[in-house]
């Protein structure tokens, strides 16, 4: 069976631009939009090249795509 990359991306990442600005991303998507491991998205969050995320629920963390966009844009430059 071949490697299917598609079957991995998360549909937040492939929709991402078509998602608004107030909705919340999870750790994957994240990873996808800054070409990153988790633990890498962790120590730009540290060190502020990520925003950070929010507590959604006591057991989610979601980041704010707004907030994820602007941290883009600002990249860039």
């Amino acid at each position: 069976m071949p490697f299917d990359t598609k079957d991995f991306i998360p549909s937040t990442l492939k929709n991402f631009d078509s998602l608004p600005e107030s909705a919340f991303v999870r750790l994957p998507t994240v990873c996808g939009l800054f070409a990153c491991s988790k633990a890498t998205v962790w120590r730009h969050v540290r060190t502020g090249l990520i925003p950070k995320p929010r507590k959604i629920t006591p057991r989610t963390t979601g980041w704010s795509v707004g907030e994820l966009r602007d941290s883009l844009k600002n990249r860039e430059v």
